[in-house]
């Protein structure tokens, strides 16, 4: 029998909806079960820093969670490590701390005033004096997927018909259009978050559990048995085809 792995989706800060998915987890598969953490930890919600912690924690536990790096979670390393607000990838013009992105909630989930009207040079003083060294090391150090079977699990998703030893980072935790657009097979069901829906999704070819928490949404956390799909929700398990 195929062993069971937990996926959830972006969590952008919420550790309610974040605990609610674990509970429902728990509750299908046991206190036990794998995860994996589909990335973007951190942004938008008010509870950034609690989100990270509790990761860090239930790992250094022994749980089998597995935390894959997201395009949020390296705007917020870079902004802290190097001063950074733009990323290449961002086509608005907007930089990490608009509040669109999210950045400002992360910093004032770590205690910094963000209300105040701080020059970038004196905010980014602030983020690394209040920021963890442990916290920045674990960002720093998440994998850009993990590969489990016929599943691949990655933030984003994959350029088409690269191989996998060969995928820039920029497209591992940004691509949009390429891969979701792209309607063939690949090597596996790639499970990604990312592109934000107002309910996960099966494309056949790809599952998106982005349900949209940095907007409000609940995370609605999945589990797979090979490539057979299900959502998880307190009347048990729904399955999810495409």
């Amino acid at each position: 029998m195929t062993q069971p792995v937990y996926a959830i989706g972006d969590i952008h800060g919420q550790l309610g909806f974040l605990e609610t998915a674990l509970d429902l987890i728990a509750a299908d598969g046991g206190d036990d079960a794998e995860i994996v953490f589909l990335g973007d930890l951190v942004d938008r919600g008010p509870q950034s820093r609690d989100v990270i912690e509790r990761l860090m924690q239930g790992q250094a536990a022994g749980k089998k969670w597995h935390v894959i790096k997201g395009n949020h979670d390296r705007m917020f390393h870079r902004f802290v490590t190097e001063g950074h607000e733009h990323d290449d990838r961002i086509l608005s013009g907007i930089g990490w701390l608009h509040p669109r992105l999210g950045g400002p909630a992360t910093l004032a989930s770590y205690g910094v005033d963000v209300e105040t009207d701080l020059s970038l040079t004196r905010l980014h003083a602030e983020a690394q004096h209040a920021v963890p060294q442990t916290h920045l090391d674990y960002l720093k150090h998440l994998p850009l997927y993990l590969e489990r079977d016929d599943l691949l699990f990655v933030h984003a998703g994959i350029a088409p018909g690269v191989a996998l030893q060969d995928q820039a980072e920029d497209d591992l935790i940004w691509i949009r259009d390429p891969f979701l657009k792209n309607t063939d097979s690949h090597p596996w069901l790639v499970v990604h978050g990312h592109t934000a829906l107002d309910f996960p999704f099966h494309f056949g070819n790809r599952v998106d559990l982005d349900g949209g928490a940095g907007y409000g949404r609940p995370i609605i956390p999945a589990v797979f048995e090979g490539r057979d799909c299900w959502l998880l929700s307190k009347g048990g398990r729904v399955r999810l085809t495409p």
